[in-house]
């Protein structure tokens, strides 16, 4: 789908969430915490929504396909594949090019 390559191109760190999930807050809240910035689309408030949801499912994101989490243009993944980087140490030195200088 075109806008989610126009975005994850255009920015360097990108979740599509919904605005009612908890898994979806947990990563925006660890990015925050890691000082990460992300552009946030909520699918929710998408008239086209469904179908990005279905667009990323096909793009490889696991089921539920939210959060789905792009890095520097490539799809990380969602919840699991994002705190599996995190724990193993190796989801900070992907982000160190968008943390923003506290």
């Amino acid at each position: 789908m075109d806008k989610i390559q126009t975005l994850t191109s255009e920015n360097g760190v990108v979740i599509f969430s919904k605005s009612t999930c908890c898994l979806c807050y947990a990563v925006k809240i660890l990015f925050h915490e890691l000082g990460v910035e992300p552009l946030i689309h909520e699918t929710d408030h998408d008239p086209k929504g469904r179908e990005i949801e279905k667009a990323l499912v096909n793009l490889g994101c696991n089921s539920p396909p939210l959060p789905a989490v792009y890095i520097g243009g490539n799809l990380i993944g969602s919840t699991n594949e994002v705190m599996s980087l995190h724990l193993s140490g190796a989801l900070i030195p992907l982000l160190r090019p968008y943390q923003t200088l506290a």
